[in-house]
């Protein structure tokens, strides 16, 4: 049997979607000035992707991080540009035109503020200037990244925080900066990877 490399194409192609789908809202969001950093999967990609681009693994949507007192300018320049607010379910999403999936939306978190009730720990504030390992959007910092995928913890973020470990991102000087709870949870991952 032959492989389907008809298949790698596909994935190529969706790969690239979901990062054009980030430089689109990211570039409205540099042109008006409104502080932003990406968050999430497409995070984790973009940082493991600098250091070993066959261990990046893939995501179908983008979050991306706001401060509250900007959402109102943030859904402004997005609308201007065709895209339609939304919120199911506790969640501010924007659907690009001709979008109607939640998990193909840009999904908006609120620095500073707790993603979810139950969490211990609020989103990272966003910095004056957040790193942009690709060049082509900021990007949550590294330590913050760690931070908020420990903190939610659900199936994907162990296996992004594994993917961070595995690359050997995760150094000795951010697992130092996480509070106990957090440490606790890396360590569970780290003695226990396969589970």
């Amino acid at each position: 049997m032959r492989f389907p490399f008809a298949v790698l194409d596909r994935l190529e192609e969706e790969v690239e979607k979901v990062q054009e789908r980030a430089r689109k809202v990211a570039a409205i969001l540099d042109q008006r000035g409104i502080p932003y950093q990406i968050v999430g999967g497409i995070a984790v990609y973009s940082w493991v992707v600098a250091i070993d681009p066959i261990a990046a693994r893939t995501t179908r949507d983008v979050d991306i991080s706001v401060r509250r007192e900007d959402l109102p300018r943030v859904r402004a320049a997005l609308a201007e540009a065709g895209y339609r607010y939304d919120e199911a379910l506790g969640v501010k999403m924007l659907l690009e035109p001709g979008v109607q999936r939640a998990r193909d939306a840009i999904h908006l978190v609120i620095a500073g503020e707790k993603v979810r009730p139950e969490y211990a720990h609020a989103a990272p504030p966003i910095p004056n200037d957040p790193p942009r390992p690709s060049g082509e959007f900021a990007v949550i910092d590294l330590p913050s990244l760690v931070r908020m995928k420990l903190t939610s913890f659900r199936f994907k973020d162990r296996v992004h925080v594994l993917d961070l470990l595995g690359v050997g991102l995760i150094t000795p000087e951010i697992e130092s900066s996480l509070p106990p709870d957090l440490m606790a949870r890396l360590q569970e991952l780290k003695d226990n990877p396969d589970s």
